[in-house]
């Protein structure tokens, strides 16, 4: 007897499993497939072909998907008394682990949650995972479209898309109106609509987690944290913190700051490193227009998420071939990107480039990359040959205009066919590590224009600090420590903590005014007896403004940099004043 009322799971194949924390993928999985609205099924029909034959010839034979259909959208209406998202689907595709799904229409009128918003929050598939790059002979608006390949990490359950907002004028609006005037003393504009946008340490962690795990599993080069924390400290700016914190507490054996590539490393990454970097959000668009190659996985807000994923996909042919997925810890929901076109519907017009390549996505995530594989390096061949749908012919010289079913038709046959992976896939390792030489010798030779160009900007102390302390004790003399700032060219020395726990800090100046001016000899006077104790300490995540705001309180000319209870670098503010002088602009 089966669970479900409408939903029957094949006899044949086996669930995709979890254990021991991992996916577990059979050889013949069972996975889920929501045909869609709209052009859905043009496409859905079109793209179980494709990935089947790209299965069977990778494989032999040996793997193959056996599909269950489930219910979203208007067929699920149909099928249950109105109901667009019912909840035996829900519990399908939580049981059924992996599933992907053609585009969906939300009802119009009140009562309605977007299906697939409704998906994200049932399922808890907090990050929607956006991959971008371009394939030779698609259509750009770019000189070379070929250097955008990004994978976008978006928050999925947090920030403005939390939907806590309140009308103008209504009595709940009226009531935060209050609390925020008189409780907060906050200012804002009369008659003003009110929004929350709440951004937590646990959100950001999971998502960023997820990343950076993206990245080693993929070989990826970077990660990079988009915000607008300048201007939104305590949450886009918690969001790049905590961020950073998941990378050095979690990830430390295999991750390094931006800051350290340029400070400790010269600009040469270290083999099996991973660079962790942010970037704030409009500094991010400008830059994935200007230098693309140097971002590769990108973590960000929803906010920001929704507008560069879109953004960057138009850059290589428009969201009509972009590919994406919704994830939790392991269920994944892999879907068409677009809108349910329904004038199209039934056509056999539409280019099926966005669910193709959720398809692809989704067998990598399976673990079957040879499959993936196949049609990613086929697809360019058919595509530089003008076999195309009406989008893109009418944008190429020459094209062959081909229905949805033809294009899969001739994919699959350029699969068939056969293709070396093996060579192709070590040209594309040869080119990707030629272009990766070429950005570091651009660090090694010019690190501050690179910085600069790659819109890079220092938003806390720990990006300022000088990493590489050069300490002395308390019981060295004063000859002995002016000779060690002699000897690295450097100000000042730290004094290493003493019974108290305390750390000091000695400068020229304590030893022009407690030295030469007090008329002590410095081969005889200890370090402890001029330095200064304690030393004015600031968290490393610290704004420079901040940073700028304790020295002057404290007249000190530097503080050090502290992080997890430990002293790990200096900043002075001969370093905040050289960045203001470089990134003025930025620092706002």
């Amino acid at each position: 007897m089966s669970a479900y009322r409408h939903i029957r799971i094949p006899t044949t194949g086996e669930k995709i499993s979890i254990k021991n924390g991992q996916l577990h993928v059979p050889d013949q999985p069972i996975v889920g497939y929501v045909e869609g609205d709209g052009i859905g099924p043009d496409i859905t029909k079109a793209c179980l072909r494709i990935w089947d034959a790209a299965v069977e010839k990778a494989y032999g034979g040996k793997r193959k998907i056996h599909w269950c259909e489930t219910y979203l959208g208007e067929k699920a209406a149909g099928l249950y008394d109105g109901n667009y998202c019912p909840d035996e689907t829900i519990k399908a595709l939580a049981d059924l682990v992996v599933s992907i799904k053609g585009p969906l229409t939300t009802p119009v009128g009140g009562g309605f949650r977007s299906l697939n918003v409704a998906l994200r929050q049932d399922l808890d598939l907090y990050a929607c995972v956006r991959p971008v790059r371009h394939y030779a002979g698609v259509p750009s608006p770019l000189k070379r479209p070929d250097k955008v390949d990004v994978v976008i990490f978006r928050e999925n359950t947090e920030d403005v898309y939390t939907g806590i907002e309140y009308k103008a004028g209504s009595p709940e609006n009226e009531k935060l109106t209050k609390f925020l005037r008189e409780e907060m003393k906050a200012k804002f504009f009369d008659g003003a609509g009110l929004g929350v946008k709440p951004i937590s340490a646990f959100g950001t962690k999971r998502l960023v987690r997820k990343a950076i795990q993206y990245a080693i599993d993929n070989g990826r080069e970077s990660v990079t944290l988009v915000h607008k924390g300048n201007i939104m400290k305590f949450t886009e700016g918690a969001f790049r913190n905590w961020g950073y914190e998941v990378a050095r507490e979690e990830f430390g054996n295999v991750t390094i700051t931006e800051e350290q590539l340029y400070a400790e490393y010269k600009g040469k990454q270290p083999e099996g490193k991973i660079v962790i970097k942010d970037r704030i959000a409009d500094i991010m668009f400008q830059m994935m227009l200007l230098r693309p190659e140097e971002f590769d996985v990108i973590a960000t807000m929803n906010l920001n998420g929704d507008y560069l994923s879109d953004a960057i996909a138009a850059e290589v042919g428009g969201v009509g071939i972009a590919p994406g997925a919704n994830i939790g810890d392991h269920v994944a929901v892999f879907e068409a990107t677009h809108g349910t076109a329904p004038k199209y519907a039934n056509l056999n017009k539409v280019n099926p480039g966005s669910l193709l390549f959720s398809g692809v996505m989704m067998l990598e995530y399976m673990g079957w990359k040879e499959a993936a594989d196949l049609i990613t390096l086929v697809y360019p061949e058919v595509v530089s040959d003008g076999i195309v749908t009406y989008d893109f012919a009418r944008q190429i010289d020459g094209a062959k205009e081909v229905g949805t079913s033809q294009f899969a038709d001739a994919l699959i046959e350029r699969i068939q066919g056969g293709v070396d992976l093996e060579a192709k896939r070590k040209a594309q390792q040869a080119q990707l590590a030629k272009e990766r030489k070429q950005r570091e010798i651009r660090r090694l030779l010019q690190p501050m224009e690179e910085m600069v160009e790659t819109g890079r900007v220092p938003h806390t102390v720990a990006d300022l600090m000088t990493r590489a302390l050069i300490t002395v004790t308390d019981s060295e003399t004063v000859e002995t420590a002016m000779h060690v700032m002699t000897d690295n060219d450097i100000s000042s020395v730290v004094v290493e903590a003493d019974g108290k726990g305390e750390w000091g800090i000695l400068t020229r100046r304590d030893i022009v005014s407690k030295i030469v001016h007090a008329g002590k000899n410095p081969a005889t006077t200890r370090v402890k007896d001029i330095c200064t104790r304690p030393v004015v300490s600031v968290p490393a995540e610290m704004s420079i403004r901040e940073a700028a705001a304790t020295l002057s309180r404290s007249n000190f000319s530097r503080v050090t940099v502290e992080q997890g209870g430990k002293i790990i670098g200096i900043v002075t503010e001969t370093d905040i004043f050289n960045a203001v002088d470089k990134f003025a602009w930025a620092l706002e």
